[in-house]
């Protein structure tokens, strides 16, 4: 078996060494080869093209069994058009740990995944808080610092949470999670994916595979989301206003009845209580936690840098750092937070309207 990895930074570097764990002849192409790829590849022991043109992809592509591209290489990329031109599969890293995991000898463990335009790793981060509380041992992996490829080497998971981009998903054949919640959907990605209805439809595929007894978690906010969530073949629950999972006061509500005050989070804007609502209803639905987990970990949770970040108060003023924002979407959930706010703001539009 050979497989091309294209892309050799964090997550093609894990790739190469678990398709070569599993006896595949690896070779690796980049469109930047710098030095310290070129001594990746030395360390993994892998040839690293530089930059091949499309001839020589094509060529390449075809002694292939799979091409595994890393999540920056977009859909149009020579690499992904010479393998659906030649009918080699594409797959991504959570596709390959997905199919590795079935494939435990002790039998495959619970996948929990969270998508949406914004939102995502505060989310994941909160729900393995949740798992955690409840005495199980997970990691936060996908588009993290963990690629899922490395996490299932790991016995001594429970679980995992797995946080999923459009990139990761856009080559997921298979893959899927005994519980999907997505958050949302805006115009992003737009240097990637080749239309708002792609970037749409790769985000629908953490529910495409599922189950009828799997389930499948919506913002009701999102009339994109939920009108995919109305096809898609697992168990439906929703998040938000009017949802099965929402906030009656200032109290987050299930199905089953109250979960958790809001008054007990250590923050709890809009965005914070809709990221917990659906977070809730990832461990609640699959059994993995109860609601004291639920409360126990919202009570300790901070979330992640950048993400509306306070970072001091200088002169009676509140400074936020909130540059992980990169879209008008996400710059707007943050602005409508607070009643007062001056912004300063830069960056590049990825092809989206501002």
């Amino acid at each position: 078996m050979r497989a091309l990895v294209y892309g050799l930074a964090v997550t093609g570097a894990s790739t190469v060494r678990a398709l070569r764990r599993r006896g595949y002849d690896v070779i690796c192409g980049d469109d930047v080869v710098t030095a310290e790829r070129i001594a990746t590849a030395r360390a993994l022991g892998v040839e690293l093209l530089d930059a091949p043109d499309a001839d020589v992809l094509a060529d390449l592509v075809a002694t292939c069994d799979l091409v595994s591209p890393a999540p920056g290489i977009p859909e149009t990329h020579a690499v992904v058009v010479a393998a659906q031109a030649a009918g080699v599969e594409v797959v991504s890293e959570i596709e390959l740990a997905y199919r590795w995991e079935q494939e435990r000898p002790g039998g495959p463990r619970p996948i929990l995944a969270i998508t949406g335009t914004d939102g995502k790793t505060t989310t994941t981060l909160m729900t393995v808080a949740m798992l955690r509380a409840a005495g199980l041992s997970t990691v936060d992996a996908g588009n993290t610092d963990t690629p899922l490829v490395d996490a299932i080497e790991d016995d001594g998971y429970d679980a995992f949470v797995v946080e999923c981009t459009s990139f990761r998903l856009a080559w997921t054949p298979t893959f899927r999670p005994d519980a999907g919640a997505w958050l949302n959907l805006a115009p992003d990605h737009l240097n990637w994916h080749v239309s708002m209805q792609s970037y749409g439809d790769a985000k629908a595929r953490i529910w495409r595979n599922q189950r009828p007894d799997d389930v499948a978690v919506a913002f009701t906010g999102a009339p994109d989301v939920m009108s995919r969530l109305a096809g898609s073949p697992g168990r439906h629950l929703t998040f938000g206003p009017g949802g099965d999972y929402h906030l009656d006061g200032d109290t987050l509500t299930g199905p089953s009845g109250p979960i958790a005050s809001t008054t007990t989070m250590r923050r709890a804007l809009p965005h914070d209580i809709t990221n917990a609502l659906a977070a809730s209803a990832l461990v609640l639905e699959t059994g993995l936690a109860d609601s004291d987990a639920i409360r126990s970990a919202l009570v300790s949770f901070v979330g992640p840098p950048h993400r509306l970040e306070h970072i001091g108060r200088w002169d009676g003023v509140d400074w936020f750092n909130d540059s992980k924002a990169t879209t008008p979407h996400a710059a707007g959930v943050a602005i409508r937070a607070f009643d007062d706010i001056v912004l300063i703001a830069g960056g590049k539009d990825k092809y989206v309207d501002l």
